[in-house]
């Protein structure tokens, strides 16, 4: 059963950090817009996706060991999206991050230079539930980015060699 607290500027302090996830969330989708558009007017073809649901992923816990962060993406875009990866390699990536309120939120970009494609994925995630895949990172030196539909199906799942673009230094000596 739930807590009822007798401070009465709880209910504040919670409406406030409501309003702070739900303003970072908008800012994360306009940030993916406008750089999609920067893409697009460069000729590139570009495909945003705001996912349903983000989560870090420790290889305990994965799909058969699987790690990274899996986002699932709604499944009219997930055709779109399979219909990108099987047409091209998609070997450049970069990720724009920011936090508040203790959730992290963050646009990778996916990119296929030879199909001029770029795929756009924005997440975020509560940062406390990151430490067991921060320390599968660090193992092992790449990061893995996985895309699902909500039933598990896979849709693709990209290697990254810089795990600092999605967690920066101090997150991996924060547990130290």
């Amino acid at each position: 059963m739930p807590e009822i607290s007798d401070d009465p500027d709880s209910a504040d302090r919670v409406t406030a950090n409501a309003n702070a996830l739900k303003n970072a969330w908008a800012a994360t989708l306009d940030d993916m817009e406008a750089l999609a558009t920067e893409y697009a007017d460069e000729g590139w073809e570009t495909i945003t996706i705001p996912a349903g649901h983000t989560a870090p992923e420790p290889p305990e816990s994965g799909v058969e060991g699987r790690f990274g962060l899996v986002y699932v993406i709604p499944g009219d875009r997930a055709e779109d999206v399979a219909t990108a990866i099987d047409a091209g390699e998609f070997p450049r990536y970069d990720v724009y991050r920011n936090e508040a309120g203790g959730q992290v939120f963050l646009v990778t970009v996916l990119t296929d230079p030879d199909t001029e494609t770029a795929v756009f994925v924005a997440g975020g995630f509560e940062r406390r539930t990151s430490r067991s895949l921060l320390s599968a990172v660090q193992d092992a030196g790449v990061m893995y980015t996985h895309l699902q539909k909500l039933d598990g199906t896979p849709v693709g799942s990209f290697e990254h060699d810089d795990p600092e673009k999605f967690f920066p230094a101090t997150d991996f000596t924060a547990g130290e």
